[in-house]
């Protein structure tokens, strides 16, 4: 029998969480919380959490006080992103050991392309060479395409194996609600909900012009597509590539002046413009984030006039404004895109003056000048997107 071309989507289980009872065999068996400085009583989300402490509903993204309080008896731990990585580079130097094309999609999880006739037999093997190198457990979705691996991989959760392919595809698909499809989100559901379409299969059979009609031309049929499992299935070894650097900084106290707003949005603006200088790439769009209290998360964007190139203009280092409350919580920030370490925003940082910096700041301040103040907050963001990866323009 001639071998088939597969698609095999790795995703190792509860991974931060899986790191951390690997260094703390003690805890194994335990409600396992990581994330923030691994304190409660401080701000700060969850970055992960093992299954037994996700049985009482905790989640990441959640605030660390909130998981406190459904599950008391959980143990806490900050977050150490060196370490995640060093485990990461682990696992998929393990992976290319195999007779695969392996491409990283983040810390935890990798695409595989492969060539076989057997291709369970082979998702075994991935999974044996991971436990036995690293210590971890992982899930495997086989597909003949990405998007169909991926979505396999979470009905194989925990530590299983699961084939989606076009033959079953809407079989096991079709009555599920649309968030079950990769890429789409609850303000997505919502929107399909006031077109009456309630699930997969419906979403299937929409019309395209009136999809195109209430997302747009390129993101209304993309979503019928997605919903018939149609997607890339290229599997390419080449190096990740970041789509925006970005930088976040949870306040203890929450900010209530709009100088301070500034102020925070501009120092973090500049570190951000740090990170883009050392990618070497252009910017072409510019996010900002605001999380109000109790915890309403808001974010808006503008697209640059024309890309801005990570040319510094003034080697001469710039003392940031300061910012009054103390910010805490690196690990709930980080370089989004890259599914990699998570970037720190300490005050001691030395701040250069470069004309991407300038753009950036200018833009930040400008978007963040559309929010509406009405209520005290207690995070700021800034994210910049690279020109390869912006596909809109205009305002977000």
């Amino acid at each position: 029998m001639s071998d088939v071309e597969w698609v095999l989507h790795v995703d190792l289980d509860q991974f931060i969480a899986a790191v951390e009872i690997a260094r703390h065999p003690e805890l194994r068996g335990e409600p396992v919380v990581v994330g923030g400085a691994g304190d409660p009583a401080q701000r700060g989300v969850v970055a992960t959490a093992s299954y037994e402490a996700r049985a009482f509903g905790v989640h990441s993204g959640m605030p660390l006080r909130t998981a406190q309080r459904k599950c008391p008896e959980a143990v806490f731990l900050p977050s150490d992103s060196p370490a995640y990585e060093e485990v990461s580079e682990r696992v998929m130097a393990a992976l290319r050991e195999l007779p695969v094309v392996v491409e990283v999609a983040g810390w935890d999880e990798a695409f595989l392309g492969a060539e076989t006739d057997d291709p369970e037999d082979l998702a075994q093997r991935v999974r044996d060479i991971v436990r036995l190198r690293c210590g971890l457990e992982c899930s495997v979705g086989i597909g003949d395409n990405k998007l169909r691996a991926k979505t396999a991989t979470g009905f194989a959760k925990p530590g299983g194996i699961r084939r989606l392919t076009q033959s079953d595809w809407l079989p096991v698909m079709a009555h599920r609600p649309p968030d079950a499809l990769w890429g789409i989100g609850s303000r997505t559901v919502k929107k399909l909900a006031e077109l009456d379409i309630t699930t997969v299969g419906q979403l299937a059979e929409a019309d395209r012009d009136a999809l195109a009609a209430r997302f747009g031309p390129t993101m209304g049929p993309f979503f019928r597509v997605l919903a018939h499992g149609w997607g890339d299935r290229e599997v390419a070894a080449t190096p990740h590539v970041a789509k925006s650097r970005s930088r976040e900084t949870t306040f203890q106290r929450n900010l209530t002046e709009r100088t301070d707003a500034d102020a925070a949005v501009r120092e973090l603006a500049r570190r951000v413009a740090d990170d883009v200088i050392a990618e070497g790439r252009p910017v072409a769009r510019v996010a900002v984030k605001v999380r109000f209290a109790p915890f309403v998360t808001r974010t808006r964007s503008t697209t640059l006039p024309e890309p801005v190139d990570p040319e510094p203009v003034d080697p001469e280092p710039v003392d940031p404004e300061p910012v009054d409350p103390e910010p805490v919580d690196p690990v709930a920030g980080g370089r989004e895109g890259d599914g990699r370490r998570p970037a720190t925003s300490g005050p001691g940082e030395n701040v250069q003056r470069t004309r991407v910096g300038d753009a950036l700041e200018r833009a930040a301040l400008t978007v963040l000048g559309r929010f509406e103040f009405d209520r005290p907050v207690r995070l700021l963001g800034v994210r910049a997107e690279f020109a390869e990866s912006t596909t809109g323009a205009g305002e977000g």
